[in-house]
């Protein structure tokens, strides 16, 4: 199993609004994809900013390359990213799950 990290930043009085954005956007896509196995969205405040990660379980590189492209380390975005997020990240992190 391999675990997939995102991060992202946004404005503190912009986070509710992100979060209901992420259950419209990215966590149903996760969820529909073959090979995926689970989803989540952590926040964390920081001063002005909230912090976010998607944490998502994959059975396989091949099930991340149905979700994310060929370029599995690359960051996948939607269009209205850019209203929410302070800075794209472009690289996303992978873990082999051994526990």
């Amino acid at each position: 199993m391999i675990a997939r990290i995102w991060h992202g930043m946004t404005p503190v009085e912009k986070a509710d609004e992100y979060t209901d954005y992420l259950h419209r956007t990215g966590l149903p896509d996760y969820k529909a994809t073959e090979g995926n196995l689970g989803a989540y969205i952590l926040k964390r405040p920081e001063g002005n900013k909230m912090h976010f990660i998607a944490l998502t379980f994959w059975e396989s590189k091949e099930a991340i390359r149905r979700f994310a492209g060929d370029q599995i380390e690359r960051a996948r975005y939607y269009p209205e990213d850019e209203e929410f997020l302070i800075e794209k990240e472009p690289l996303v992190h992978h873990y082999e799950v051994v526990t």
